[in-house]
């Protein structure tokens, strides 16, 4: 009896997903570990492995597919001894079996991340209903029909369906020409003040130019920041912080580590920092919840790494409590692991607030924007070389420019200015960084 493989939910968040690559073709036999396929998340892309054995009759959906629904079949495979299933759930939804055939997600291959992330549940992973979805009005659609549907006003329920299983889909929608419809599909959903979507304008016909689409992650970081704009009373506080002593110290546990094989970077140390002022200021520790306000008890920081196609913000646990080394070992191998695209999604989630560092780039100082799943970023800028004036000597000192964007909904501007003078105070006297 065939069992239908179905895209599997990779991440609480996911309702959609990229089969990026088939690692197995029609007719070949899996055994139990065998590679089956990769799925691009908007965190990363996982491979997919089998648990039991069985052969492949039909791939359903051709890799390079964007936007495939989680639930939806992507393959079949049949028991050579028609024993049973050949891939069990592992946290990810499931549809209901139909025609016959039993239904069966595939199940992602294990993290490589030496830290054990906790269990998700079942009902977390469940794929969420989209919100023009009403229990009163039951439409087959996919997200991204209905995405577009409710920004051009069109009503569904007068919508011919074309689908798989008698659902609509993009074609299906009243939208005028086929350019037109890619440019809606891949313009951000906005809304002006007369109410009419906003479609990105054609590129100019005598320019040359490549359309290149958006990856899935970069999608979704567009999506997020647009949001995070568009919602949030924001309030940016730049603080100058004097770099010598954290510098000098540096260099002095550098030479102590390095039989060890680590070397802490700035970086790590300004991790270090920003956990600690979360919890003396633990009023800055917090997100935005409808009419509540989510206090943390501990400072699981986001970490922004640049990669190729997109950004990455792997989170450091509880950092304030890690020694300056292992938070060194970790950030070495998140960010190693970011750039080969093979961080698991629950490594670049959860974060209570966010550091982004363009230092190392020359910039200066900048505003980073705040992940609307939190309250705070730090942006910290490159340091440089100034003259300062002291007991009337000149004397040149290093300077580093600390911008914090907070969500002013959340945290006030006294509790915010309390924040960065508690940084600027544990990178000035950085002994504090080892207590």
């Amino acid at each position: 009896m065939p069992v239908e493989l179905r895209m599997p939910a990779l991440s609480p968040t996911m309702e959609r997903g990229t089969l990026a690559r088939w690692l197995v073709a029609e007719g070949d036999v899996v055994a139990v570990g065998d590679l089956l396929a990769e799925i691009e998340t908007d965190k990363a892309t996982l491979e997919i492995e089998a648990v039991d054995q069985g052969r492949i009759t039909s791939i359903v959906v051709p890799e390079g597919t964007e936007d495939v629904d989680v639930g939806s079949v992507i393959a079949l495979i049949e028991d050579e001894d028609a024993a049973g299933a050949i891939v069990q759930a592992s946290g990810a939804a499931t549809g209901p079996a139909s025609d016959g055939n039993v239904s069966r997600p595939l199940a992602p291959a294990p993290s490589t991340s030496r830290t054990a992330a906790p269990a998700l549940s079942e009902d977390a992973l469940e794929p969420p209903r989209p919100a023009s979805l009403r229990p009163s009005d039951e439409i087959a659609a996919s997200p991204l029909a209905f995405r577009i549907s409710e920004a051009m006003g069109i009503d569904l329920r007068t919508v011919r369906a074309t689908g798989p299983g008698g659902r609509i889909v993009l074609g299906d929608l009243p939208i005028p020409s086929p350019r037109k419809r890619e440019e809606v599909a891949a313009a951000p959903i906005a809304t002006q003040q007369g109410g009419a979507p906003e479609v990105a304008p054609a590129p100019p016909l005598d320019v040359p130019h490549q359309r290149v689409r958006l990856s899935t992650m970069r999608r979704t970081v567009a999506s997020r920041l647009a949001a995070s704009k568009r919602e949030m009373s924001r309030m940016h506080l730049t603080v100058e912080v004097q770099m010598g002593a954290l510098l000098e110290l540096r260099a002095r546990l550098n030479d102590e580590l390095a039989p060890r094989d680590i070397r802490l970077s700035v970086n790590d140390m300004l991790v270090k920092a920003l956990a600690l002022a979360l919890m003396e200021v633990p009023e800055c520790n917090v997100r935005f919840d409808d009419d509540h306000v989510l206090r943390f008890a501990r400072a699981d920081l986001s970490v922004a790494v640049s990669i190729d196609g997109g950004l990455a913000t792997p989170v450091v646990r509880d950092a304030a409590r890690l020694p300056l080394s292992r938070i060194s070992e970790e950030m070495r191998d998140l960010a190693t692991r970011a750039r080969a695209d093979r961080l698991a999604p629950e490594e670049c989630s959860g974060g209570t607030a966010s550091l982004s560092n363009l230092g190392m780039f020359g910039i200066d100082s900048f505003e980073a924007v705040i992940d609307p799943a939190q309250g705070m970023v730090m942006a910290i800028g490159a340091i440089v070389r100034r003259p300062v004036e002291r007991d009337g000597r000149l004397e040149t000192l290093s300077w580093l420019s600390a911008t914090g964007s907070f969500d002013h909904r959340v945290i006030g501007g006294g509790e915010a200015a309390r924040l960065m003078n508690a940084f600027r105070s544990l990178v000035e006297t950085p002994m504090r960084l080892l207590a």
